[in-house]
């Protein structure tokens, strides 16, 4: 059993980055990425082991209190299984994207950014409702401090408006889980999916509406999406990445591991409702990221607009919808973290995020222009990159379920081509200025996070099977649940 490991060891890196490398950054941040990178090697042994048959090796279930039939209870199929994997890959590179800006309490920042790893493992392998919201609740916590103590000086209401608002959907969801076991007398998810099955219709909307609620909120789908925009732009780069490329894949997998399996005929028969408002999200966000002119603002609602077509892949009802969805949060997850790091070093060589005030960067940073064009053209989903792969897998989903809402969606390929292009020649062509004739290209770790993250793209849209092959049962076994409602 080497799950608990996974989520220990992060946790263990944190205390010593606490305690060994206060007000040193460079110790601070080597203790950080060391304990990132052990739980990644410790992870990825367990999933190469898990993925020949061994999976005792990520699965856990101890009594906690017994009396109460509650569990210290992890398993991992392959959905989960490929979620953790994300997160054990860009923790690492979140933490070797810092290295170039001096923090203040760079021990107390690396072990938040650690505790948030752990957390995540958490979330997405917990198989008890409770230690579940535990972690779903734990993972916000250290990101909501980061943004905090280490934004700019509107970062404070910002973070607060996201605070409010993912602690509302919470206590909404957690009344739900606790009417769920009071019924069940489980908290086991297994058990309780056969109790939710039998529940009356009536119930079965206010459970789903509850779940959505919460997991809506932290995604964000339209129209709880409000606190967004301002919390990614506020917010410091580390929390940002860790919001876009991360935080918002636990609302997805909510919905996915929660809501479908635990209120089955309410999902099925809101479907609708649910599409047309993930499509009109994404629209939306599209059309103002257009209008954009903060590079920070344009990526966090192109990053809404993303979520909003996962959101509708996932209520599809079909292999390809589901498949397309899941692939698609290790996509933008990948990409988000990119495009935001760009951000960052071209804020920290300019001193400007606005796009009026930026061109020529690729005569003084050819190595940048390279990278970032890479990176943007998984995030338009040119075919060959991580992003083709699940956009192409949801609209044909989406089209196959509702043709109307999946012919407005295939829209979003042609405004997300507009705004990010204009985004790349804003910034990298055209007339150099003061701000950017002397700018310089990127070195050291910088090149290294940029050339993982650009390998990453090609990767997955060159070789997608091989992570469709992963989540390919456990998408199967979902939709077989759903169909026997």
């Amino acid at each position: 059993m080497l799950i608990h490991l996974i989520i220990l060891i992060p946790l263990a890196g944190a205390l010593i980055s606490l305690l060994a490398g206060k007000n040193n950054q460079s110790l601070s941040r080597t203790i950080a990425l060391l304990g990132s990178l052990i739980s990644l090697v410790v992870f990825f042994y367990a999933a190469i082991q898990h993925q020949v048959g061994n999976t005792e090796l990520l699965s856990l279930n101890k009594p906690w209190l017994p009396e109460m039939n509650l569990a210290l209870k992890f398993s991992v199929d392959g959905i989960s299984l490929l979620l953790i994997a994300l997160s054990q890959v860009l923790i690492p590179l979140i933490i070797l994207s810092t290295s170039k800006i001096e923090y203040q309490k760079p021990h107390l920042l690396y072990a938040l950014i650690l505790v948030t790893q752990s957390a995540l493992v958490g979330v997405f392998s917990a198989k008890d409702i409770f230690l579940f919201y535990f972690f779903f609740e734990a993972a916000l916590v250290p990101v909501y401090f980061i943004a905090l103590n280490w934004g700019n000086k509107e970062s404070s209401k910002a973070s607060f408006k996201m605070f409010i608002y993912t602690i509302f959907g919470s206590l909404i969801m957690l009344v739900a889980l606790v009417f769920l076991y009071s019924k069940g007398q489980t908290a086991d998810m297994d058990a309780l999916i056969s109790t939710a099955e039998l529940m009356p219709s009536g119930i079965q909307r206010a459970l789903f509406w509850a779940f959505l609620l919460a997991f809506a909120i932290k995604m964000p789908l339209f129209p709880m999406h409000t606190w967004q925009p301002d919390a990614y732009t506020t917010s410091p780069t580390p929390a940002t990445m860790l919001l876009s490329g991360l935080l918002s894949k636990m609302g997805v997998y909510g919905l996915i591991r929660i809501a479908l399996p635990l209120s089955p005929w309410a999902a099925e028969h809101y479907s609708v409702i649910v599409i047309g408002m993930a499509v009109i999200g994404l629209i939306y966000g599209s059309i103002i990221a257009i209008k954009q002119d903060s590079i920070k603002r344009l990526i966090a609602y192109s990053s809404f607009a993303h979520m909003g077509l996962v959101a509708a892949g996932v209520f599809s009802g079909n292999i390809e919808s589901l498949q397309g969805a899941v692939f698609q949060m290790l996509a933008h997850g990948v990409n988000a973290v990119g495009l935001f790091f760009v951000a960052k070093i071209i804020f920290e060589r300019t001193g400007s995020r606005s796009l009026s005030s930026l061109g020529g960067l690729n005569k003084t940073a050819p190595a940048l222009s390279i990278f970032f064009m890479i990176i943007l053209l998984g995030s338009v989903a040119l075919p060959l990159t991580n992003g083709f792969v699940g956009e192409f897998l949801m609209l044909k989903g989406l089209f196959e379920k509702h043709q109307l809402w999946g012919i407005i969606a295939g829209l979003s390929i042609i405004l997300g081509a507009v705004y990010m292009l204009r985004l790349f020649q804003k910034t990298m062509f055209g007339e150099s200025n003061e701000l950017t004739e002397s700018v310089e290209d990127v070195s050291g770790t910088e090149k290294l996070t940029l050339a993982i993250i650009s390998g990453l793209v090609i990767l997955m849209g060159v070789f997608p099977n091989v992570l469709l092959k992963v989540s390919e049962p456990a998408s199967e076994a979902l939709l077989n649940l759903l169909a026997k409602i």
